[in-house]
């Protein structure tokens, strides 16, 4: 197995929190792919680091669901299968709309601002071609249909989707030979929303969400 140098970070953190950021965007990039295994020995060599930091960094990550510790055997980035991505795509299909539904009036008046500052981070993200940055934003723009759904089971769906997509979407949004292109979607399903054009939600996500459903095939 090959093992993956850090060194193309020109700024060296010795931080928790700093060698957490450079782990989660190789991680959500690509550079280090799903299944991988992160030798401590080799990161701290190439980040010119202590393992505490190191070690503090990938608990953080273990607890985001990027990251599974496996005893006498080391860390490795967790892998998500076709069969969940698509498991979950088939029940999403069903619950969001009904969660833009109910979502729907408070996205209209007190929490519209933040409807609006997600999308245009998704736009920010995408235009200069952050990848962590647009899973970020794009898992804050669905999260917030369940968050304001007023309803605690649909949130809890969320809630124990939301890792496992992370991780689909770092390798769903590394198929777009446009990233922007997500942004606009993601506009466009905002605005069904708000006009409560449920089944026009409906529609628009059947068409979105055709890669996770085809992902299993």
């Amino acid at each position: 197995m090959m093992d993956r140098k850090f060194e193309w970070h020109e700024q060296r953190t010795t931080t928790p929190d700093g060698v957490y950021r450079v782990l989660r965007t190789a991680i959500l990039d690509g550079t280090v792919p799903p299944g991988e295994q992160l030798r401590e020995t080799h990161i701290a060599a190439d980040l010119g680091i202590s393992r505490s930091p190191l070690r503090e960094a990938l608990t953080k990550l273990e607890e985001e669901g990027l990251v599974v510790k496996i005893p006498f055997r080391g860390s490795f980035v967790v892998e998500v299968s076709a069969r969940e991505v698509a498991e979950i795509a088939s029940i999403r299909l069903l619950v969001e709309p009904y969660a833009a539904e109910l979502s729907a009036a408070t996205l209209r008046g007190p929490e519209r601002l933040r409807l609006k500052q997600t999308i245009e981070e998704l736009y920010r993200a995408t235009d200069t071609n952050d990848i962590p940055a647009s899973i970020d934003a794009h898992l804050r723009f669905h999260r917030l249909f369940y968050e304001y759904s007023g309803n605690a089971a649909l949130h809890a769906l969320w809630n124990g989707w939301e890792n496992k997509l992370r991780l689909y979407f770092s390798v769903d949004h590394r198929t777009y030979s446009d990233l922007h292109e997500i942004a606009v979607e993601h506009e466009r399903l905002a605005a069904l929303a708000l006009e409560g054009d449920i089944e026009g939600f409906r529609h628009e996500t059947v068409r979105q969400f055709q890669n996770a459903l085809r992902a299993e095939s």
